[in-house]
């Protein structure tokens, strides 16, 4: 059964993240972050990787990945801005790997004509000791709209609470689409439903997404709280699970608290930067102007 997976994220400044980490992160390079003077570093990231490239709005000439990605973290000056936006999709299994990169190809021009933003596509191939059907992309964009004059407006209709949720509905329906479309086409009878499993009638509960951090300690073979529960949830344990409400809700009060503090450290370590960051500007304006006067 092909599985249903859109998912649309930030990238954020107070979590301590970077456009351009993030973007090296997905596609497996090494970048230099101009404005924090460090190099993130992800080329031992290569193998996983089957298929990157962009896809920029019309009239707009193509840059390479570490100038889009600073030009985008320079375009936010506020400790708590959105640098970039990121989409991520299951890719249907069935479908062969040259259908698998235009399928990502066809949603990343949907989002790029809908928003005007330029997209970065990076097509993963499964973790070897993952599920070996769990192909995936990942397509970072930017916050703002491109032109052939530079960085524009913000995508604000993705931030507001008043039309954010519309907004990512037609988005999963437009996946929805394009998967189901390129299935019929391979001749294959499965079919993805965006819809909740409530909604679709399935009596299961859903597994949690584990994020960037816990998949990477679960390949590690660190086991993780919430790579437990979902492997509760796999093996049918999740009933036994829930009867213990005690220790159901202690594990679900540890996440949200160890989640508090991961926030916290990085807002302030965010927000110390800043202020290293213009502590450095307001020494380099003093100095020139220093510089200046000698001259005259």
């Amino acid at each position: 059964m092909e599985i249903f997976h859109c998912s649309v994220k930030s990238v954020n400044r107070k979590d301590g993240r970077s456009a351009p980490a993030a973007a090296t992160y997905r596609a497996g390079e090494r970048i230099m972050n101009d404005r924090t003077g460090r190099a993130h570093d992800y080329r031992y990231k290569q193998r996983g990787i089957v298929h990157k490239e962009f896809i920029f709005p019309e009239g707009v000439a193509a840059v390479s990945r570490p100038a889009l990605w600073n030009l985008a973290e320079a375009a936010e000056k506020p400790v708590d801005a959105k640098m970039a936006r990121e989409y991520e999709l299951a890719l249907p299994d069935e479908s062969p790997a040259p259908w698998r990169a235009e399928l990502a190809r066809r949603f990343a021009r949907e989002i790029v004509r809908r928003y005007g933003v330029v997209a970065d596509i990076c097509i993963h191939k499964p973790n070897t000791k993952g599920d070996q059907r769990n192909h995936h992309a990942h397509i970072p964009t930017t916050t703002r709209n491109v032109t052939s004059k530079g960085f524009g407006e913000k995508t604000r209709i993705l931030d507001s609470p008043r039309t954010s949720g519309k907004e990512i509905e037609e988005i999963r329906a437009a996946w929805e689409r394009i998967c189901n479309t390129a299935l019929e086409k391979v001749g294959s009878l499965e079919r993805v439903d965006r819809r909740t499993l409530k909604a679709q009638g399935i009596d299961r509960q859903p597994t949690t997404h584990l994020g960037p951090s816990a998949t990477e300690m679960e390949r590690r073979g660190v086991k993780t709280e919430r790579g437990a529960m979902n492997r509760a949830i796999s093996n049918k344990d999740f009933e036994e699970l829930a009867r213990d409400k005690d220790k159901f809700e202690k594990l679900k009060s540890g996440i949200e608290q160890a989640r508090c503090r991961i926030a916290k450290r990085r807002t302030a370590k965010a927000r110390l930067e800043y202020q290293r960051q213009r502590k450095k500007e307001e020494r380099e304006s003093q100095l020139n102007l220093s510089n200046h006067g000698k001259t005259r």
